[in-house]
């Protein structure tokens, strides 16, 4: 059957009994089938012409996953569940998302056009959104992939899971990190992929006290140097500890002419003396700045409850006066406008643009992460051996009735360096 959103519609009207409570009744397979065909016609019709870049985004995403995989020995990914249903089938997933919308037509709740309209706001919502998520994993992906290459391993989870989405990660009322990437020669590296998130709470006493969670602004990526495991601080403005480092990822081609309502971040918390809190002093004063604006002014339009809207790139500003990095970078997808850059340098922002899915571009971006790693309070450290070397270094403990298998290695070196062998006497 050809694909005629009017003629399938006209069909599944015939075939589809209606009973007085408007419940559709699928007498058979060939009705059901015929309900999926109706819904892919309607996605062809409205995303068709995006399917070409969503497959070709999603092979960008594909590839570095497995290259890093392999390079990281990586046992597993975990994704949003929107995003797996997504990535598996982009289409079956896009079909999905007007499934109640075709279910009201053939009821009769809505007309064709309301129809085409709610379909046509699903559809491109959902393809914008996974698309970010795609150009996202894409550049923080290939970012580690250049940092396994520089001889970093993953040390956080122990099942080498690399962690893209956050999903009941707060439960225990700590914020912990997506992953954390281990170098024996420079340290550790905690990435924390959208977060800070709201902790789990139990009544208003609880809510109170991690309410500036829930507004807090939600950078892409925020980088600690060493092993961080747990970055909330209630008694920090705003709650969670200082980031090292804050990656931002821009994938859209016009990204710094759109704008973003900021209300939700100002939602009055359950007492006076939250709303009067520093935190939001703090955010009014860091939104002004970016905005250009009098922190006075900022407030009087917040408590007046008006829209508060800001550009995109005035928000990457206000996540730097915000948590205050050492660095931070911006990563876009294309060129950003001279006076754009300037304003971001102005604000000692690092830009890296025009960068497509050009691995080679976000070199920088991995060697300053680099140089950010360390073991911070770390006093010891996991280092990973095959199981060749680890029965080898056994046996010598054994032989020499050493304590320990550090003790063993230090006693190699001692060997080493003591009795000269000059080659390698460099490092003693």
């Amino acid at each position: 059957m050809s694909c005629n959103i009017k003629e399938l519609l006209s069909k599944l009207k015939e075939r589809i009994h209606i009973d007085s409570s408007k419940v559709p009744r699928f007498n058979s397979v060939d009705d059901v089938e015929l309900f999926d065909m109706f819904r892919g016609c309607v996605v062809k019709f409205i995303a068709g012409n995006e399917m070409d870049i969503v497959n070709e985004w999603l092979l960008h995403v594909k590839n570095v996953l497995d290259e890093t995989s392999k390079l990281l020995g990586i046992s597993g990914y975990t994704f949003p569940k929107e995003f797996i249903s997504f990535m598996s089938d982009p289409f079956q997933h896009l079909k999905k998302k007007i499934f109640n919308y075709s279910y009201d037509l053939i009821r009769g709740n809505i007309t064709l056009d309301e129809f085409y309209s709610k379909a046509f706001q699903a559809l491109t919502t959902s393809i914008r959104t996974n698309l970010r998520s795609c150009y996202q994993i894409w550049a923080l992906t290939s970012i580690i992939k250049i940092l396994g290459e520089m001889g970093y391993t993953i040390a956080y989870p122990e099942t080498k899971h690399l962690n893209f989405d956050r999903s009941g990660k707060q439960r225990l009322g700590i914020i912990p990190p997506n992953f954390i990437l281990f170098n024996i020669g420079k340290g550790y590296l905690s990435f924390f992929h959208e977060a800070p998130r709201p902790l789990s709470w139990e009544d208003t006493s609880d809510l109170q006290r991690i309410w500036g969670l829930y507004t807090a602004l939600r950078p892409d990526v925020m980088v600690y140097s060493g092993k961080v495991l747990n970055i909330v601080n209630l008694s920090n403005n705003p709650p969670v500890e200082k980031p090292d480092a804050i990656l931002e990822f821009k994938e859209l081609e016009d990204w710094w002419k759109r704008s973003r309502d900021l209300r939700g971040y100002f939602k009055k918390p359950l007492t006076a003396e939250e709303w009067k809190s520093k935190w939001i002093d703090g955010l009014f004063e860091g939104l002004g700045e970016a905005m250009g604006i009098r922190k006075s002014e900022v407030r009087k339009r917040v408590e007046e409850g008006s829209s508060l809207r800001v550009k995109e790139y005035q928000l990457i500003v206000l996540y730097k006066t915000t948590y205050k990095p050492m660095r931070m970078v911006l990563v876009s997808r294309k060129e950003i406008p001279s006076d754009i850059k300037k304003f971001f340098a102005d604000y000692s922002i690092d830009v890296i643009d025009n960068v497509e899915f050009n691995e080679k571009k976000l070199e920088a971006v991995a060697q300053f992460l680099n140089d950010l790693a360390s073991f911070g309070s770390a006093d010891t450290v996991l280092i990973e051996v095959s199981k060749n070397v680890a029965a080898k270094l056994e046996e010598i403990k054994n032989v020499l009735n050493l304590r320990s298998i550090d003790a063993v290695i230090e006693y190699i070196i001692k060997k080493i360096c003591v009795e000269g062998v000059k080659h390698d006497a460099v490092f003693c």
